[in-house]
């Protein structure tokens, strides 16, 4: 018997019955030999760790741009909290840790440098708009090519909630897995609480803001960061559990707070001058660089070093802009629009 075996046995004798096993997955877009030694999701998670796409995560932004400090988050170590988050979840559910850990690894691949900012000036302009989780399936199936399982492929696809609901009631919306339904909330626990962390820390509220309008989040989260995590972990386990592991729930309590928290967040942070300001400028980058290679394709090809021919050409721009870091496109927008100092010996 193989090590995969033996390891895919060891999930049907120990994994909840709601569990997705790996052994039962409905497999890969391309037919292809599975390895000896690791189960499909387990696969998957080091081939999307391995990607060129996943460690250009580190130089993205989270919600500051291109903050000073060394302890603000960027869209790689939030990525890195949600598959914490969510892992912990996954065990204590008995449900599929490598399928969750894969999903979440991969759920921003497709994420554009300056965070939700570049998505929106993206979705403006690119012919038929820009979604960062259809970009995230994309990147896995058509840049990097990784050939994953259609179970990561779909809770890649389906763990946005961007404006909507945390958990909505139409299955449609919902990933497939009970897996992927627990990376879509880990998502929304660890932006919503690492976001907040960071604006207190760059001192754009205080916790003082917290307790105006008579909102409840301090009383029912908790008062620090690590008791308001803790707190909707642990009701995401208990609630669910109420249910017999039906799906992934969370109490109207805990979720009012949440979408509480959400809406302050909106409020007092993502929208405010000294963040926003910042966002409107990096979105006249991302505006220029577009036209600029849209209409100049014999520069993009040679800037890319790739082939024109038979290329949609605003496909691939909007690939190369949205696969861009956030220095990678200052770095582009000044190489192009600003004059460059002459060096005379």
């Amino acid at each position: 018997m193989l090590i995969r075996e033996k390891l895919e046995e060891i999930e049907q004798k120990t994994l909840a019955p709601q569990a997705t096993l790996s052994s039962q997955s409905r497999g890969r877009q391309h037919k292809e030999n599975e390895c000896d030694l690791r189960p499909a999701f387990q696969h998957d998670r080091d081939r999307i760790i391995h990607s060129k796409a996943f460690r250009r995560l580190k130089h993205k932004t989270q919600v500051f741009l291109t903050p000073s400090g060394d302890h603000y988050r960027t869209r790689l170590t939030h990525t890195l909290e949600v598959a914490q988050i969510a892992r912990t979840m996954a065990k204590s559910l008995m449900l599929n840790e490598d399928l969750t850990e894969a999903i979440a690894l991969g759920h921003d691949l497709g994420h554009t440098p300056f965070g939700h900012a570049g998505e929106d000036v993206l979705n403006r302009i690119v012919p038929g708009g820009f979604s960062h989780p259809e970009q995230s399936l994309r990147v896995v199936d058509e840049i990097e090519k990784l050939n994953l399982t259609h179970e990561v492929r779909d809770g890649i696809l389906k763990h946005s909630k961007r404006g909507g609901p945390i958990l909505p009631e139409d299955k449609a919306l919902l990933p497939e897995t009970m897996e992927g339904q627990l990376v879509r909330i880990a998502d929304s626990i660890a932006y919503l609480n690492h976001d907040l962390d960071d604006a207190l820390r760059a001192r754009i509220i205080a916790e003082s803001d917290l307790h105006e309008e008579g909102n409840n989040i301090l009383q029912v989260l908790g008062d620090n960061h690590s008791q308001r995590i803790g707190t909707m972990v642990h009701d995401v386990i208990s609630t669910t559990m109420r249910t017999g592991l039906q799906r992934i729930m969370v109490s109207s309590t805990v979720l009012q707070a949440a979408v509480d928290l959400r809406r302050f967040l909106d409020d007092r942070v993502y929208n405010v001058s000294a963040v926003y300001d910042d966002f409107k400028k990096a979105s006249k980058v991302i505006t220029e660089l577009y036209t600029y290679y849209i209409e100049n394709p014999g520069s993009f090809y040679q800037e890319t070093d790739k082939d024109s021919a038979s290329r949609e050409v605003k496909q691939d721009v909007c690939d190369f802009i949205s696969g861009m870091t956030d220095r990678y496109a200052f770095s582009a927008y000044e190489k192009i629009f600003l004059p460059q100092p002459w060096l005379i010996f």
